[in-house]
């Protein structure tokens, strides 16, 4: 079978004994950096060295199928860096291609970043999305920001510390300067740190420079009660910022639980002071 093992995100004693003992018995591990498996075998004392195969994001999707077969004809355990692997980290291609062989896979739960952030944040923790990593490109980032400002769930991002300002800083201007955030700095470890605020001011915190590995939760989206002036008010704010009306309608609708169509027939009628001639129906077919 395929094995995922979560191993410690930062703090050695977060080694499961299940980790132990599977660490001192396996004879083959596909890890995403085999030295990373090394120390770890190091630290934790366990004298068995098994195979090592590496298993990254570059070469994941070429592996798979070899990596399944092996699997066949023995236990396969996975590693990543840190952490439960497939969630953020190389695995997920593996699963995938062992599942539709018919080869079994299981886990051994220990340590998770996203999980640990969203406890200690403060935040709801009823319902939750994990995004990942949001692009690199700050247009690309805040076209991502934007589809999810009307997201009520709680959300958990990991960032690079050296993009940490700049995604706040756009944060607080895609999802509002008010929104709640939670900044948590190198979980588990000495120097952990969990900084709350506004976007905006974290924004300002981040821009003197922050290191260690990254996790943000960010508050969802609260339902506006809004009437329907209101509520074109807000659409047209959006389009004067420059998002497209039939976006901005179906934000608003999403925000609000106004109709996105009489949100955008009632934006259009106060911008042109004219109805369509014939109302674009299909882009909100369910009004």
């Amino acid at each position: 079978m395929i094995i995922l093992a979560a191993t410690p995100i930062g703090n050695l004693g977060d080694a499961s004994k299940r980790l132990v003992e599977a660490l001192s018995t396996a004879t083959v591990v596909a890890s995403e950096d085999t030295r990373v498996t090394i120390h770890l075998l190091k630290a934790l004392g366990i004298e068995n060295r098994p195979r090592l195969i590496s298993l990254h994001d570059h070469n994941e999707r070429g592996k798979a199928a070899e990596l399944v077969e092996l699997a066949r004809e023995t236990d396969l355990l996975v590693l990543s860096d840190a952490g439960m692997p497939t969630v953020s980290d190389p695995g997920f291609h593996l699963v995938d291609a062992a599942v539709a062989a018919g080869v079994v896979v299981s886990a051994l739960p220990g340590p998770s970043a996203v999980l640990t952030a969203l406890a200690v944040s403060g935040l709801p923790t009823d319902r939750f999305t994990f995004e990942g990593f949001l692009p690199r490109k700050h247009g690309e980032r805040v076209g991502t920001l934007r589809e999810l400002a009307t997201e009520r769930r709680t959300m958990v991002f990991f960032e690079s510390p050296n993009r940490l300002a700049a995604s706040l800083t756009d944060m607080a201007g895609a999802l509002g300067a008010d929104r709640r955030v939670v900044v948590c700095r190198e979980l588990t470890k000495f120097y952990e740190e969990v900084k709350r605020g506004s976007a905006a001011e974290l924004a300002e915190w981040a821009a003197a420079g922050v290191r260690g590995e990254i996790c943000i939760v960010v508050a969802g989206a609260e339902r506006q009660v809004l009437n329907l002036e209101d509520g074109v008010r807000a659409v047209l704010a959006l389009v004067a910022g420059g998002i497209r009306l039939k976006e901005a309608a179906a934000d608003v609708s999403a925000a609000s639980g106004l109709g996105k169509r009489e949100l955008y027939e009632s934006a259009l009628l106060a911008k042109t002071g004219k109805k369509e001639a014939k109302p674009d129906r299909s882009a909100f077919p369910l009004g």
